[in-house]
């Protein structure tokens, strides 16, 4: 049976369209529809309920070093309030799941995990434990929002003070004021867009909800659901768990070796990364230029040989074309060759693009 978050009611007030979703029943839209939701936030802002995702404290000496092995981005070095995202590999070098770990304390930190992965992430970590440390599942200690959107500070500001909110991408302050509610608040997102994720008491979170909607009304936000939360990530070439990434798919296939530091003295599947030498595969993005959209699983051809097949795929909104991320073969990429997708038995044509599709203007 499909649990609830804390916002369930907050959705069917509201009008949200509820779907099952990671073992949720969360809203996929709300009557606004997908590409409203998407465009308030690439124009002004929009509330989604992410409360779904895992929360996994680390904590004791021995932390930064079990960190150190269970993840592939170096963590050494972190200051406190800083954020990092990392992929976790398995021992043959594919992905386990991707997260955002947070310093929280001298010998503390907050991993924030996949909804879908959240129990499989636990159990990997523990059996992975070793030394002073302590691994500690806190999921249902918290709910989370994300505000996104080039309004979200103006909103935020309106509820708490401004000197409290991180400055810097990729960094949290704790215990911050919003609507009189303690916050954990992060600047960060997964939408490529500026924004805050913010993290409180399960029951606190409908009336911290409340507050910044109504603080929001007249900058256009607007509750969004998970269909514009896809929509997003994908027009921003993020990749997804399930999609661009899975336990046979490593992170440099995947196109994310900037935060692979193989520099490093070990991690998990370090050994299966190296003896794999030079990626076999490669992530590219594609925009469709036939009517017509690609969806995942869809073959992809270069001048008529099959090449790989799409992860992800959708109609833009906001850039109003369709646009397909792909895994290939890395040997045949060629950005002025002829590509075709496949799909269901029609070929429609492609042209390859760099990642990401969308970019924030800063």
């Amino acid at each position: 049976m499909e649990k609830k978050t804390p916002l369930y009611d907050l959705h069917i007030k509201l009008g949200g369209k509820i779907v099952p979703f990671a073992g949720y029943l969360l809203p996929v839209q709300y009557q606004t529809g997908v590409i409203a939701e998407h465009n308030a936030v690439r124009t002004a802002c929009g509330l989604f309920d992410v409360s779904h995702m895992g929360e996994i404290e680390f904590e004791g000496p021995d932390a930064l070093a079990l960190l150190q092995e269970v993840l592939v981005n170096d963590m050494a070095g972190m200051e406190l309030g800083r954020v990092r995202y990392s992929p976790i590999c398995n021992e043959h070098g594919g992905i386990v799941d991707d997260l955002v770990c947070c310093r929280m304390d001298e010998n503390r930190y907050l991993l924030v995990v996949n909804a879908a992965n959240k129990d499989k992430d636990y159990r990997w970590f523990v059996e992975h434990r070793h030394g002073d440390v302590s691994v500690t599942d806190l999921s249902d200690g918290f709910a989370q929002l994300a505000l996104q959107g080039p309004k979200a500070k103006e909103i935020l500001s309106k509820l708490s003070k401004e000197d409290q909110l991180p400055v810097k991408y990729y960094t949290l302050n704790q215990n911050v004021a919003v609507a009189g509610i303690p916050c954990l608040v992060s600047r960060t997102g997964y939408t490529g867009e500026l924004g805050y994720e913010l993290y409180c008491k399960p029951d606190q979170a409908v009336e911290l909800a409340e507050a910044l909607l109504e603080a929001g009304r007249d900058e256009g936000l607007i509750p969004c659901g998970l269909g514009a939360r896809d929509t997003l990530r994908l027009e921003a070439g993020m990749p997804l768990y399930g999609h661009e990434m899975t336990d046979d798919v490593s992170p440099l296939e995947a196109g994310l070796s900037f935060f692979v530091k193989m520099d490093k003295p070990s991690f998990i599947g370090k050994e299966a990364l190296i003896a794999a030498g030079e990626p076999k595969r490669t992530r590219i993005g594609l925009v469709v230029t036939d009517r017509g959209i690609a969806r995942e699983h869809c073959a992809v051809y270069l001048d008529g040989e099959q090449i790989g097949e799409t992860t992800s795929g959708t109609m833009a909104p906001y850039l109003g074309k369709a646009i397909a991320m792909a895994l290939v073969d890395a040997s045949r990429v060629d950005p002025e060759g002829e590509y075709e997708v496949d799909v269901r038995g029609r070929r429609l044509k492609c042209r390859w693009t760099e990642l990401p599709f969308y970019k924030r203007s800063k």
